[in-house]
């Protein structure tokens, strides 16, 4: 299990392009062809990536449509296994069922 909190995708556009390369986020949303309060509440963490982001993104920036939506999902699934409380949820015993199935 992995022990760090992954970064939302947001904040690694944010470093490693727009602070980077020292573009605006308004260059970067019309490059994308998106309204810079869209692309401004993604590098804000405020939205997450959808797939029509992905492939923009990948266009735009490059990476695969699907390294983004993986960063988008390790990003969800971290902060989710957080604050879940799954102790109520059951495992179904499939050996049990099998058998009484026979």
């Amino acid at each position: 299990m992995n022990m760090y909190s992954p970064p939302h995708p947001g904040e690694f556009i944010k470093e490693v392009y727009l602070d980077t390369l020292e573009i605006s986020y308004r260059k970067i949303a019309e490059l994308l062809n998106v309204a810079p309060s869209t692309f401004n509440r993604l590098i804000n963490g405020q939205s997450s990536i959808s797939s029509e982001m992905a492939l923009r993104l990948s266009k735009t920036l490059g990476r695969s449509p699907e390294s983004w939506l993986i960063m988008q999902n390790k990003y969800n699934l971290w902060h989710t296994k957080k604050n879940l409380n799954l102790d109520n949820v059951e495992k179904l015993n499939f050996e049990k069922k099998k058998k009484q199935y026979a």
